[in-house]
């Protein structure tokens, strides 16, 4: 029996289409259908229930060194109520998850973990807890997500919260229905947009209030997976896993020289000096047909060199797109190779990720400036 987020009735209310994700009832999709929730999100603004993701903290003199042994990357110079992407990685090098660390405090982070990796991931931490280090998981939390261009002005409209200031990858606390609830400017849709952790009683109220709003529709998690495949964002479990390093999967930014005691690290470290015999790219069609999942990627003679770990339509760009793994001679953009479909081969190439520009708050301010 699949588990039910606390918007589970909300989502029968609206009319969706719900289908299991990651051991819960999810919805996939609503009346508007994946491709115009895909199109709303980039025009406007769409809010998901991203509940079933796991959000954990942990607290003590320590944690950031446990921190920067479970992972490959820094934190003491990262700001208070500041976010980073990165991995936890095991002994071999791969990796167990793709998370967001917030720094809440000197000695508190905030996580927020994969909906399919959280026992695990919790499992894996506590077995290299301290005795001196708090462990919190936040099981009666609800985690929505507001994206799109008109996000900012649709939650200062809907619960009174001003972002104008607030940069990207970064967390504020405020307040709804008299409750502590945690705002983040962050997202994985390659929009503007926000996550906002509220508890579980509150959650169907806050979700009304937004979806009141002229610009706000509700979103599956079809559209969501269309939106993070235009990024190139991984999908763990398909582009990255317990058997890839975070270099193979093109992530070496998530390491640093500043943290080189990781688990894994003599791995990892080993691929980031002299490189690997693989690598994640993206993958272009530019035969006519739609490749996922699964499809075999070819070179010129026609041997099989990969295969794609996520594709599909993208409604954005009007074209088959992907994701994969090939040789590393192969890796770079404009590289012709072919991708088997139902045994026919349409051309294709390898190309640059994102297949889109981002407009996170980041990116914009960095056009403005130009």
């Amino acid at each position: 029996m699949n588990l039910k987020t606390a918007l589970h009735e909300l989502h029968l209310e609206l009319g969706a289409k719900m289908g299991p994700f990651a051991g819960y009832d999810m919805p996939l999709y609503y009346d508007l259908g994946v491709m115009k929730e895909h199109l709303w999100v980039r025009e406007s603004c769409g809010l998901f229930d991203v509940s079933h993701m796991g959000q954990v903290m942990i607290k003590g003199a320590g944690a950031r060194e446990l921190l920067e042994r479970l992972t490959p990357s820094p934190y003491k110079k990262l700001g208070i109520d500041r976010t980073k992407y990165t991995v936890l990685t095991n002994e071999q090098g791969g990796i167990i998850d793709d998370l967001m660390v917030t720094k809440t405090g000197e000695d508190s982070f905030h996580l927020v973990i994969n909906a399919g990796c959280k026992d695990k991931d919790i499992a894996w931490i506590k077995e290299h807890l301290s005795d001196d280090l708090e462990f919190i998981y936040f099981d009666d939390w609800a985690l929505l997500a507001l994206q799109g261009p008109k996000a900012e002005v649709a939650l200062k409209n809907a619960l009174g919260i001003d972002t104008s200031d607030m940069p990207y990858m970064a967390m504020i606390p405020a307040q709804f229905e008299g409750k502590d609830i945690y705002v983040s400017r962050l997202g994985y849709t390659g929009e503007d947009g926000f996550e906002i952790a509220v508890q579980n009683d509150s959650a169907a109220n806050m979700a009304r209030k937004l979806l009141a709003e002229e610009a706000v529709k509700p979103i599956g998690l079809a559209a969501r997976d269309s939106l993070r495949l235009e990024m190139g964002y991984c999908l763990y479990g398909h582009d990255i896993d317990a058997e890839t390093s975070p270099i193979e999967a093109d992530l070496g930014w998530v390491t640093s020289k500043n943290n080189e005691g990781f688990i894994g690290a003599d791995v990892v470290l080993k691929h980031k000096s002299e490189g690997t015999p693989k690598k994640r790219v993206g993958v272009r069609l530019t035969g006519k047909g739609v490749a996922r999942e699964g499809a075999e990627i070819r070179n010129e003679a026609d041997e099989i060199v990969g295969t794609l770990t996520s594709g599909g339509h993208s409604p954005s760009l009007g074209q088959s797109i992907g994701q994969g793994y090939v040789p590393a001679d192969m890796a770079a953009p404009g590289t012709k190779i072919f991708v088997n479909v139902r045994g026919r081969n349409i051309a294709a190439e390898v190309a640059h990720m994102p297949f889109m520009p981002a407009q996170t708050k980041s990116m914009k301010k960095k056009e403005e400036a130009a």
